[in-house]
């Protein structure tokens, strides 16, 4: 569209990174793509700077809500970085923001009521069908489904192994599909892509991996095999359907196991109290300031990485903490050209400081490794001194430089008067994102076993209202079939010796009745996921994954005579 744009993300390589930097300096690239994480890295802030910014936008803004389905925190920072380098005006899109959702992001960003557009949700081309059945069933409806309904299609699936389990049976059938997931490398993924994206008819098996970015006009199929976690990826995901105006068929096929699954996943992130409270007295006994890795919290105290900086963002919320900004405490240099005819052309002063920060190095045959923490205390230089020496002589293309073992760095502004207070109430706060998560999945299939106008129902839950029922989802058309009660199943005493021989083994990964209930689950944690061997290769890693996870630690807790550890459970 005639717009010079470029993307800043880690498929560059030093050249091109070099020159993606003059260009925009140069005013030759008016529009950066750069993902949120990015704002965490300290070179790209001290780069930043150095830009003239005249808009800022977020895509996918309801990720900067506590109440969305998707919060994520570095999106939250985003609003404190527009505010400390004085990026406005800012433009925040979303299309799967509630009404609470839009309220946060505008008070986020200090967008005034009169600047709040919402299109609506309502897509009258779309033709939405939803059933409760079986997994045999379920396999067969799709088949028919794609028989009678030509046109490019992508079935949607939760696990990396339905999508390649999926694409094979389709495959019998004569279907040409396709699997795609994060667990393929980037040249397979882009290969599909773009047989997908040329193709009138393509069959693509995906994980939501796959889809964002995704602007094919012409899919006429949106299928979910397996149901999202909400109504929230639900109205996204079918939203990549008929964009072109043209009628367009989305079809949920929802079976009751698929509720385990997808609740399962969001009991995996809840920390146990006892590991919380360790973590934060780790981060209080430093001082003043605080620097941390944060996959070396999540390997010592069994929290996964995402939930470590869920934890951060509450302490920041809670002014106990103030992020100071991130840093790389390692980093290795490889000069292009001789050594010293680089440092020839500084004058004495620049040429001594540079001689000395790469004396502090360990030099190899090709790079020289630098503790940049460790070499600012012994030159007594500022440290950003030395980085920004770095980056110059990176710009100038004299050297090839890579950065490594991330830190971020705190200041501690108050010390809670009751530690014990603070993490009952960040627990709390985690236990309330679980009930939510789980609230949401449940809507879903809400959804797809109520007998109304399946229109209204999803448009209601973002706020929106019809006059009347649609008239083209499949309940206006007369033809929902009411679902078949299917109780959850219940736990045996088989299952119950099984837990009682996985305690029996000892494992200190597994002391606790919470981290031993998610282990037979099939919730994998930074403790089961390291070591030799790893536990999640054992036989009973996810041998009781087909049960409800509150009867499980139910179990756990009876058999390891521990008490509950949380309400949400």
């Amino acid at each position: 569209r005639g717009v010079a744009a470029a993307r800043l993300d880690s498929s560059l390589d030093a050249d091109a990174v070099r020159t993606l930097w003059r260009d925009l300096r140069a005013g030759v690239t008016k529009l950066l793509y750069v993902a949120p994480e990015r704002f965490g890295s300290e070179r790209f802030l001290q780069q930043l700077q150095s830009l003239r910014i005249s808009l800022l936008v977020i895509d996918e803004a309801h990720c900067i809500s506590e109440w969305g389905h998707n919060f994520r925190p570095d999106y939250l920072k985003l609003a404190r970085f527009a505010q400390q380098l004085k990026l406005h005006p800012v433009l925040a899109l979303t299309a799967t923001a509630t009404e609470a959702v839009a309220r946060d992001i505008c008070q986020s960003f200090e967008i005034a009521p009169q600047a709040y557009v919402n299109t609506g949700f309502h897509r009258p081309n779309l033709q939405m069908t939803a059933r409760v059945l079986s997994p045999e069933q379920r396999l067969q409806s799709l088949i028919a489904s794609l028989r009678e309904r030509p046109g490019a299609s992508v079935v949607y699936v939760t696990l990396q192994r339905t999508a390649e389990e999926l694409a094979t049976a389709l495959q019998a059938e004569g279907f040409e599909a396709e699997a795609y997931h994060a667990g393929l490398g980037s040249e397979i993924r882009g290969a599909i892509q773009d047989r997908f994206m040329a193709s009138p008819s393509g069959l693509v098996v995906a994980t939501i991996a796959f889809g964002m970015g995704i602007d094919k006009a012409d899919i006429r199929n949106v299928f979910h095999f397996n149901p999202p976690k909400s109504l929230e990826n639900y109205a996204q995901e079918i939203g990549r359907a008929g964009r072109d105006g043209l009628p367009a068929t989305v079809e949920l096929l929802a079976c009751p196991e698929d509720a385990l699954t997808l609740e399962n996943f969001v009991y995996g992130d809840t920390p146990e109290p006892a590991a919380l409270q360790a973590l934060v007295q780790d981060l209080l006994a430093q001082g003043e300031t605080i620097e941390l890795s944060v996959y070396e919290l999540s390997s010592r105290y069994d929290i996964r990485q995402g939930v470590i900086r869920t934890l951060l963002c509450y302490l920041e919320l809670a002014q106990v903490l103030s992020y100071t900004g991130p840093f790389y405490d390692s980093c290795k240099l490889s000069f292009r050209r001789p050594q010293a005819e680089v440092l020839a052309r500084f004058d004495p002063q620049r040429r001594e400081f540079l001689n000395a920060v790469l004396a502090q190095g360990k030099a190899g045959r090709i790079w020289t490794s630098l503790e940049l923490s460790e070499t600012a205390r012994a030159l007594d230089q500022p440290r950003d001194r030395i980085l920004r020496a770095l980056n110059y002589l990176e710009e100038q293309g004299e050297i090839e430089l890579q950065v490594a073992n991330l830190r971020l760095a705190y200041r501690l502004e108050q010390r809670p008067a009751d530690l014990a207070e603070l993490v009952a109430e960040l627990l709390q706060r985690f236990e309330a994102a679980e009930t939510r998560d789980i609230a949401r999945v449940k809507q879903v299939f809400e959804l797809a076993a109520s007998p109304a106008c399946l229109v209204a129902g999803l448009l209601d839950y973002f706020g929106e209202k019809l006059p009347g029922p649609c008239g083209h989802c499949d309940r206006c058309l007369d033809q929902w079939q009411p679902p078949m009660a299917s109780p959850p199943p219940l736990l045996g005493q088989a299952e119950r010796a099984l837990i009682g021989r996985v305690a029996a083994e000892g494992h200190a990964a597994l002391a606790s009745a919470r981290r031993l209930a998610r282990f037979v689950c099939g919730l994998a944690s930074p403790a089961t996921q390291q070591g030799r061997p790893r536990l999640v290769g054992l036989p009973s890693f996810g041998a009781l994954s087909r049960f409800q996870f509150a009867q499980v630690l139910a179990a756990t807790e009876a058999i390891l005579g521990q008490s509950p550890t949380t309400k949400a459970q």
